[in-house]
């Protein structure tokens, strides 16, 4: 099988996924959403991708950011933790259908917790993460200890 590392191949294509990405945190920063909230929106797509490589990169800039270990660890069953506030189960609930993740009903997220300013920045965000999750994939990136 083949290995090809798309970022080496396309270079000004990686730039442009880069520059899209540095716009969508900055989205969510001009849409007042706290950056905990951002890696948890990547941690919850590159989970359902099954994407390594994001997860651990996320994780850890999480957990640099302040972000606790046992919110974490929970972030995969969220619904059944009481982790996570009425916003931040709003966004995962967003990033889940985003990402065409079959939910119970593929409008919670629509609880009245984010303005629509910040359903598209949370929007772009997951979108952004979806193509991040297949570059890594598909360029099998590696996740070694």
């Amino acid at each position: 099988m083949t290995t090809v590392n798309l970022s080496k191949l396309h270079t000004p294509l990686y730039e442009k996924v880069v520059a899209l990405s540095q716009a969508a945190d900055q989205a969510m920063a001009d849409a007042g959403l706290d950056p905990k909230l951002g890696e948890l929106v990547k941690i919850r797509v590159s989970q359902i991708n099954g994407c390594a490589f994001c997860l651990r990169m996320h994780t850890r800039d999480a957990i640099a950011g302040g972000e606790s270990t046992d919110r974490l660890a929970v972030v995969v069953a969220w619904r059944e933790s009481q982790y996570f506030s009425t916003q931040e189960q709003a966004a995962l609930a967003l990033a889940e259908d985003v990402t065409h993740l079959p939910v119970p009903d593929r409008h919670e997220w629509d609880n009245g917790a984010l303005t629509d300013e910040q359903v598209s920045a949370i929007s772009w965000l997951a979108i952004v993460m979806n193509s991040w999750n297949r570059i890594a994939i598909r360029s099998h990136y590696p996740v070694a200890p």
